[in-house]
């Protein structure tokens, strides 16, 4: 996964220059230079066991939050699913969590509506346009397909790590460090609903810290929807 997640760092132009021939649309921050940042959740693999905990953190501390939730992951848990949908907002995640990159168009666009139709289904949410390629693997083809079809790629700015666990060197100290050293405004913080491959739930245990430092910086968290738009 952490050579998927290495795939094209680099964000693409948001906007086209004047004259020039439509580029991609990506945003890795918000546009923003107050004092404001995303908390977004990735549910893609198969397990959520992190999700509950991550719900009653979010609840307790009132803190808004944007998930992005496969299709597939939905169809296994849609009780969380219906949960995460009555609060905060979801955005496309595909349905088969593939590496889009490896898809053809029509396979993407197939994938992206298929994930798309689970979420209105079972949330009763409209995912457009937020979306986030599995793996964080894109490319300029793969952007413009999604753009075409309503969605802004929507990257981070600070990724915990904590999907790597703790056989890969990682802890709860580690995620809040990553998200005390990379804190700016605008930022976009990746963590995920699901376990690590050892088992452990590294984000979801780190949450309440992570809210609290952020908070201690006088951040203040918002939600996607209000600063992600359609491209045009």
């Amino acid at each position: 996964m952490a050579a998927r997640l290495a795939v094209a760092a680099a964000a693409f132009p948001l906007v086209a220059s004047a004259g020039s021939a439509p580029v991609p649309r990506e945003v890795d921050r918000l546009p923003t230079h107050r004092k404001l940042v995303a908390l977004t959740f990735d549910g893609g693999g198969d397990t959520a066991s992190g999700t509950a905990l991550i719900l009653k953190t979010l609840r307790r501390r009132r803190v808004p939050a944007t998930f992005f939730l496969a299709g597939r992951w939905i169809r296994l848990h849609p009780a969380l699913a219906l949960a995460i949908g009555r609060r905060y907002p979801i955005g496309d995640h595909t349905f088969d969590h593939a590496d889009q990159t490896g898809l053809s168009s029509g396979q993407i666009r197939a994938d992206v509506r298929r994930g798309a139709w689970w979420i209105r289904i079972k949330t009763g949410r409209n995912p457009r346009p937020l979306f986030r390629f599995p793996y964080g693997a894109r490319d300029q083809r793969t952007i413009a397909v999604v753009n075409s079809m309503g969605y802004a790629s929507v990257r981070w700015s600070v990724d915990t790590w904590g999907w790597m666990g703790r056989a890969e060197g990682q802890s709860v100290g580690s995620v809040v460090r990553r998200v005390a050293d990379q804190l700016e405004p605008g930022a976009i913080v990746l963590m995920h609903v699901g376990v690590a491959k050892d088992g452990s739930l590294l984000d979801a245990a780190a949450l309440p810290r992570v809210i609290s430092l952020v908070r201690a910086r006088g951040y203040r968290f918002v939600t996607l929807d209000k600063f992600v738009h359609a491209p045009r």
